[in-house]
């Protein structure tokens, strides 16, 4: 329910869902600034867009806001998040699997290991942007 006790719809609960989930792994990133926050909101308001044309695709949000954050923080910072798995190497990022499916996950393409689920890469300890 909403402060007004009417009852949240379910594309607004998905949206709320998928920023807590953004953000948590942002914050174990120790990269929650105010403009990467913004990033997360910029996505969130497209994805709200794209929802509204495609509603079967609720399930798929966190994952593509996972994705976009994660795009827009190489354009802006370099790679996020980090690999905490490989310790030798070149630093890479994460993926996010399923591309578009529920129940997204941060996936290490090298080691072929599901790291965590999109929101708790604090248990993964997950890395900052590196270039």
């Amino acid at each position: 329910m909403d402060p007004s006790g009417n009852p949240v719809a379910p594309l607004e609960q998905a949206l709320h869902a998928a920023r807590a989930l953004v953000l948590a792994d942002l914050v174990a990133g120790q990269v929650a600034e105010a403009d990467v926050v913004s990033l997360v909101e910029d996505s969130v308001t497209q994805r709200r867009w794209w929802v509204q044309q495609w509603p079967e695709g609720v399930d798929f949000v966190a994952g593509l806001v996972a994705q976009d954050v994660q795009d827009a923080l190489l354009e802006r910072y370099g790679r996020w998040p980090l690999c905490p798995v490989c310790g030798s190497g070149d630093p890479h990022a994460l993926d996010v699997e399923p591309e578009l499916g529920p129940d997204p996950h941060w996936v290490c393409h090298k080691a072929g290991v599901k790291v965590a689920a999109v929101g708790s890469l604090g248990s993964a300890t997950g890395g900052t942007p590196s270039s």
